[in-house]
């Protein structure tokens, strides 16, 4: 049961393999990895990072647009229009410059007036009392305009120009999650390469272990020709390699494992690595330099700016809009024609000032104030977090180290008595159960010495993830 739980721990979290089980076959086939290549590959290739990249440049895009009310906007506008409305009909004459007394009736104004002069009295009422029939039904005309109108804002309070500063920040905490996710997968990538070396170096002293089973078998079948050794110590030995098979099989899926998770990782089909032996070097820390590194500080800190730019934006809300605004137009029954000699325009600003919300816009601001001071309390909160990290890490990784120093040791004395015990069997002065049981303890502490060694790396990778240092091939 020791030796399941302390294989099992070897192996990375499996939990995140199963999105590499179906993996696209036309991924390109990698073989005899190094572990700075893995990592070129990964920051070009991974999935998650090239997603992440993608809403990097949204933010850009959004920090451009806020940039862009600061220009105004200015549209064009074409109208095909046709009517027999009266209002419309005097009103296209109007911008297209063509009214004129006609179109009030003076026609039949002047009819009834000399037919007045002239004695009809009938013609006198009508002059007064009959609406113009030119003016009240109006034949159909047509109305072609063109308008070009811009609008721009002269004041906002400085609203505009802190929502650019906001919309940058926000670009800039985009590239900030970007490399805190890249330090995640260079994390993971890492540690995986030394789990799978870890794997390599387990599954190569389970080989040993098979010959010595091996040899242990010609001991007992030499012996049991000879009288010294009955046919239970021949199953106890087969018992026992029938074990250490099994404990290879496992050790080899977990290999298995650990390659898709790699492959996953740099979105590749990696076939082979080249193992890494050597012991991952401790990184030098230096808490000043922490935390002007550390990525979680460094958006704390952001984010307190983005606070500051809020509380001026809710000031701003406080204060009076201007805007200004100016059309310039042209129409006519025809398009275009005399488009100079029937132009237009129009200037004007606008100013706007809220004088009551019901306290909307105060209490806003009084909101953007409290989260500024907690958001100040968070940056605090995470410097002082991230150096209790790094020093319970590093406490961690010293405590491993020791341990590790004395598995050595313990290893190298478990074998030793393993040895002494099967020659002692030989003798016949121990039973192949006392042989068995000394194998069985070299393997538990060779089981706890790799653990230990997984350990310690992984918390070295997370140190150096904490300072933001990118991994290097040892």
């Amino acid at each position: 049961m020791v030796v399941k739980k302390s294989l099992i721990t070897i192996v990375l979290s499996t939990c995140l393999l199963m999105g590499s089980l179906h993996a696209d076959d036309k991924r390109k086939v990698i073989e005899n990895l190094s572990l700075d290549r893995a990592l070129d590959i990964m920051k070009q290739e991974n999935l998650e990072l090239k997603v992440s990249k993608f809403n990097e440049q949204i933010k850009e895009y959004e920090a451009k647009v806020a940039q862009g009310y600061d220009y105004g906007k200015a549209d064009v506008t074409f109208q095909a229009l046709r009517s027999n409305s009266a209002g419309n009909v005097f009103g296209f004459k109007l911008e297209s410059r063509e009214a004129n007394f006609g179109d009030f009736g003076a026609e039949e104004f002047m009819n009834n007036a000399g037919a007045a002069q002239n004695g009809d009295m009938a013609a006198a009422g009508r002059m007064y009392t009959k609406p113009p029939h030119e003016l009240n039904y109006p034949g159909s005309r047509n109305h072609f305009q063109t308008k070009l109108n811009y609008q721009v804002p002269l004041y906002t309070g400085g609203k505009l120009d802190q929502y650019k500063k906001i919309t940058n920040a926000l670009h800039t905490m985009s590239i900030l999650d970007t490399k805190k996710l890249m330090q995640e997968k260079i994390f993971q990538t890492q540690k995986t390469f030394y789990d799978i070396s870890l794997i390599e170096d387990y599954i190569v002293n389970l080989n040993e272990i098979v010959n010595n089973i091996e040899k242990l078998k010609e001991i007992v079948s030499s012996m049991k020709e000879e009288g010294y050794a009955k046919d239970i110590d021949k199953l106890e030995v087969q018992a026992r390699e029938s074990e250490v098979q099994s404990m290879l099989s496992k050790a080899e899926f977990n290999k298995k494992l650990a390659y898709q998770y790699l492959s996953f990782l740099l979105n590749s089909d990696v076939k082979s690595i080249q193992t890494i032996n050597s012991r991952v070097p401790m990184p030098k820390v230096v808490k000043e330099e922490v935390q002007q590194t550390n990525l979680d500080i460094q958006k704390a800190k952001l984010g307190l700016k983005i606070t500051d730019m809020a509380i001026k934006v809710q000031e701003a809300n406080l204060l009076p809009e201007v805007g200004g605004f100016g059309e310039y137009s042209s129409a006519d029954n025809t398009p275009f024609n005399e488009f100079l000699d029937k132009d237009s325009y129009t200037v004007g600003v606008q100013a706007k000032w809220n004088i009551y919300d019901g306290n909307i816009n105060k209490n806003n601001l009084e909101k953007a104030k409290i989260e500024n001071m907690k958001v100040y309390e968070q940056v605090n909160l995470a410097k002082r977090g991230i150096c209790l990290q790094v020093r319970k890490t590093i406490t961690e990784i010293k405590s491993k180290e020791a341990e590790i120093q004395s598995l050595d040791t313990q290893l190298e004395f478990a074998n030793k008595v393993y040895e002494n015990y099967r020659e002692r069997y030989k003798e016949g002065v121990s039973s192949i159960s006392d042989v068995l049981m000394k194998q069985s303890k070299s393997i538990q502490v060779l089981l706890k010495l790799l653990t230990a060694k997984n350990d310690r790396n992984t918390k070295i990778f997370e140190l150096k993830s904490i300072m933001n240092q990118e991994g290097e091939e040892i």
